[in-house]
Formats: structure tokens, sequence, C-alpha cells
């Protein structure tokens, strides 16, 4: 891909746009879902719980998450109007259990401790201020609650062409000093590895990528 691609790429990762963004929310479901559906089983899921997903795109996974427990309440947040235009759509059989808002990127429009569990998948690299902003989900994280944030370790990041623009990228003990700047106690690493189709083609890819279980 010529640079101008790939800036358009990662442009529309960190905030899918219009069509090229509906094209790309597709596909980051597709090469995320491995990512993403090891984050839900790390929550834990339990009856009658309230969930979070920060960054849900376009949302593919969201029955996924609901045939785990009974009761669920599912919030999806993210910082594109085309993503949650799409997550809207595609989930309209699940409008009873599932909301989904548009936000600035910053604040979190919830009261505290709103939540049982949170995630997050593949976003933390677009935070402005991630001791701030895990702040921001420490406040609204149950006392007894469960956060998971998943993201590709550096050494795997640094690979892919497009992460040169405006990513921010971290080894495990890169964010383990950030989240230990932030109100939260407790944190568990898991690394797990998978293979992937790329973003840019059609070959495939080895990614490594860390699951932070994060407690109050």
């Amino acid at each position: 891909m010529e640079k101008e691609e790939l800036k358009i790429l990662a442009q529309n990762l960190a905030n899918p746009q219009g069509d090229k963004g509906i094209e790309i929310g597709e596909m980051m479901n597709a090469t995320n879902i491995g990512m993403t559906l090891e984050s839900i089983r790390t929550l834990l899921i339990e009856d009658n719980e309230h969930i979070l997903e920060i960054g849900h795109g376009n949302a593919g996974h969201l029955k996924n998450i609901l045939k785990l427990a009974a009761n669920l309440k599912y919030i999806g947040i993210d910082v594109s109007e085309t993503m949650y235009n799409e997550a809207r759509k595609l989930n309209k059989e699940f409008n009873s259990q599932a909301d989904f808002i548009l936000y600035e990127g910053t604040k979190l429009p919830f009261e505290n401790e709103a939540f049982d569990k949170i995630f997050t998948v593949n976003t933390v690299y677009f935070w402005e201020n991630p001791v701030d902003f895990l702040n921001e989900v420490y406040r609204v994280l149950k006392d007894d609650g469960t956060f998971v944030l998943t993201f590709g370790q550096r050494e795997f990041m640094e690979k892919l062409p497009f992460t040169e623009y405006d990513f921010t990228l971290y080894h495990n003990n890169e964010m383990e000093e950030l989240v230990s700047k932030t109100h939260f106690k407790r944190m568990k690493i898991s690394e797990k590895e998978e293979n992937i189709k790329s973003k840019t083609g059609n070959e495939t890819i080895h990614r490594i990528y860390t699951v932070l279980t994060i407690k109050k």
C-alpha cells in the first residue's frame, strides 16, 4: 500500500468514517474477533451483570456476549458515528438488552460504579491521556468489578506499516507502568498468540497480544 493509503487506513482504524469506515469496521471485526472473544471469556460474565465495551466497532460480536448469561445489559461506546450507526443497524434484534452511545473519547458519560464488567480491544493506542482515561474506567467500574484491556504488543505492532501514523504502542512493562499511575490496584497479564489475515492484504501474520485483567 502507498503512504497515503496507509494513512487513510490508520485514520479509519482510529475513527472509521463513511463507506470506507463501514468496510474497515467489517474488516476489524473479522481480524479482531479472536482478541475480542478472548477478552469476553476473561471477563467471566455472570447473570444480571451490566457490561460496558469501549470502542465497540460494528459490534458484530454482541450475540456472543448476550448468550453467556441471563438478564445481561450491554452498553457499547464509540467515537465513530459510522460505527455507532452500523452497530445499531446490525444489532436491532438486541434492542431490549443493548444500547450504543456516541461520545467524544475522554469522559465516560456514566455514573460512578455503573458497570460490573468493562472491556476494550485495540483502542489504547489512540487514547490522548491514558492515565486520565483509565481513571475514568475506574470511576464507572463497581468495586468488585473487572476491567479487561487487550492490545497488540509493541514488537508485533511495529511491524505493521500503518502503526507509524498516530498509534501509541506499548510493551507489557510500559502498560504495567501506565496502570500503576492510576487508581487501579491489581493487574494480571496474560499473553496470547494467533494467526490472522493482515489488514493490508491477504497474507497471514502471527499476532502476539496481551490481555490485562485489572481490578480495583
